[in-house]
């Protein structure tokens, strides 16, 4: 049993952290170092003697350093860097055989998509920045994470000044004597612990300020993002539409079509035939209850009537009745959303019970709904075989477009031998239960 450690110890444990995390960034210096002077020969290589090959190498690998990088920020100092890059353009071939790059045409496919390349880094402004990048870098970057070593390495210096034979050279700026001597050399090296997240963050921020997509590039993003997701809310729509159509006229049209013809045979057989009659108007009262049972199914379907009335923790409970799970609802919502909002996160969930049943395998389920920080948060976990893939199913896929109209998200935990684990989060807001529309 572990002994309970001191707040002291606690608190400098993440300094501990950070200051190892600098020492790893302070290391690279080097190679960030020769990476600029590789961009630089590849710029004159270019512009004096065109020899592009050598510059898409460089590009590619100052891509990869500069991802490293990102991946770095986020991990290390929570500072999210989303990748900048405009996505490549696709490379079509034409019916005569020629290919097309978005800009010319080419007849050897090699040389179009080396032609296609080029164009598509030439224009990026995102190249242009990572290049920027990588040339300042070891100074500014290096300056920030090398900061801090210093100032406990020189303190660590001044603390061993009394062990040594001769005061060390270097060490008279903040000459001390007596009992008095190792005082600078302990506040350098506390300096140097406080100073080691605060540089870390502040490497991470000058890392996303270089190699981050600018306004512009955010802005272009989100419109691409809103165009996709107004087509596939389209698309959706019109696919719902003859869903509902094939239903009313495979179902309740034909058996309300059905009953038609058995009255209009009634009025010939109360006379010659009252009994068989009395039959073919029995028969006709049961395909009118049969056709209202389907409305009911094609109405719950569309919004069912629970989650209209009673809110979405209701709806979700009432769902798993009807699954054939053993499933546990835990809710604690405060409140209730809008209408499609608690109608895009019920049908979510039914999707992703249903794939727990038809694709996992699983016996077990958990589904919990909470609200905070602004975020409706909907998770789904069972005891399934696992291995969910979004790429491989069309489930998953729905689930995050009825999820992306509302600017929601999908994270996905399904390793191999399971578990399966959905967090569905919708940013809204909750009304009060009082001034519900229930």
């Amino acid at each position: 049993m572990s002994s309970p450690q001191s707040p002291g110890v606690r608190a400098l444990r993440p300094a501990v952290q950070a200051l190892g995390r600098l020492a790893v960034l302070t290391v690279l210096i080097p190679a960030g170092v020769a990476l600029g002077v590789l961009v630089v020969l590849a710029a004159v290589l270019w512009c004096g003697l065109g020899l592009f090959p050598f510059a898409l190498l460089a590009v590619r690998l100052v891509r990869s350093a500069a991802e490293a990088a990102r991946r770095a920020a986020g991990h290390w100092s929570q500072v999210p860097v989303p990748s900048p890059y405009r996505p490549r353009p696709a490379l079509e071939r034409t019916l005569h055989g020629w290919f097309w790059t978005g800009h010319d045409y080419h007849r050897n496919r090699r040389f179009a998509s080396m032609a296609r390349n080029l164009r598509w880094i030439w224009n990026d402004p995102a190249t242009w920045r990572d290049n920027l990048w990588a040339v300042t870098d070891p100074l500014v970057g290096g300056g920030i994470t090398a900061a801090p070593l210093l100032l406990i390495g020189y303190g660590l210096y001044g603390l061993a000044q009394p062990l040594l034979p001769a005061p060390g050279p270097g060490y008279d700026l903040l000459p001390l004597d007596g009992a008095l001597a190792p005082l600078p050399g302990l506040a350098l090296v506390a300096g140097g612990l406080a100073l080691a997240r605060p540089a870390l963050r502040l490497h991470a921020r000058w890392t996303r300020a270089l190699l981050g997509p600018t306004e512009r590039a955010r802005l272009a993003r989100r419109v691409e993002q809103l165009t996709e997701i107004r087509l596939d809310a389209t698309e959706a729509q019109a696919a719902e539409l003859r869903r509902i159509e094939r239903d009313l006229h495979d179902g309740a049209q034909a058996r309300l079509v059905a009953v038609s013809l058995r009255l209009g045979a009634v009025a010939a057989l109360v006379d010659r035939d009252p009994e068989q009659a009395k039959r073919v108007v029995t028969d006709a009262q049961e395909n009118v209850t049969a056709a209202l049972q389907e409305l009911r199914d094609l109405v719950r379907g569309i919004h069912p009537p629970v989650l209209a009335e009673r809110g979405l923790a209701e709806g979700v409970r009432a769902l798993a009745l009807d699954v054939p799970l053993r499933v546990e609802v835990r809710t604690a919502l405060p409140g209730r959303a809008e209408a499609p909002v608690e109608s895009a996160v019920y049908f979510a969930v039914s999707e992703a019970l249903t794939n727990a049943v038809k694709h996992g395998g699983a016996r077990c389920a958990t589904v919990e709904l909470t609200h905070a920080a602004g975020l409706l948060r909907a998770e789904v976990s069972d005891d399934g075989g696992g291995g969910a893939d979004p790429g491989r199913g069309s489930g998953l896929r729905g689930i995050q477009r009825r999820l992306a109209v509302f600017d929601g998200t999908l994270t996905l935990s399904s390793p191999p031998g399971g578990p399966t684990r959905l967090i569905m989060e919708i940013p809204c807001v909750l009304s009060s239960p009082r001034t519900s529309s229930c």
